[in-house]
């Protein structure tokens, strides 16, 4: 069973690549989709990049705290501690990363 962080990003990392989409990898930074970095461990909390709607549910029910980096696609990395919502807010992420963004393949 995992005890730490970082044995429970190992977990959510080894059930993200082994989804049936096969299209989540690992980089240096954590897991990513068509390109695009979705989710990665920052010291306890894991960072996921979801929606800016959904970031915003999350970030004013107190489930997440907005991150301060942003990247250039549409979205908002938020930072999550509660280690019981991961998956279910990992997978959110991984799904927003694998669509086409705005204008491009759709």
């Amino acid at each position: 069973m995992p005890t730490s962080p970082a044995d429970e990003f190992d977990v959510l990392a080894l059930t993200l690549l082994n989804d049936a989409d096969a299209d989540v990898v690992a980089v240096d930074d954590g897991l990513a989709a068509r390109g695009v970095i979705f989710a990665r461990l920052e010291g306890p909390r894991l960072a996921l990049f979801l929606s800016d709607s959904r970031a915003a549910d999350l970030v004013g029910r107190g489930a997440a705290h907005v991150h301060p980096g942003q990247g250039r696609r549409p979205g908002t990395w938020v930072l999550v501690a509660d280690v019981s919502t991961w998956g279910e807010l990992a997978a959110e992420a991984h799904q927003f990363a694998g669509e086409p963004a705005v204008g491009s393949e759709s």
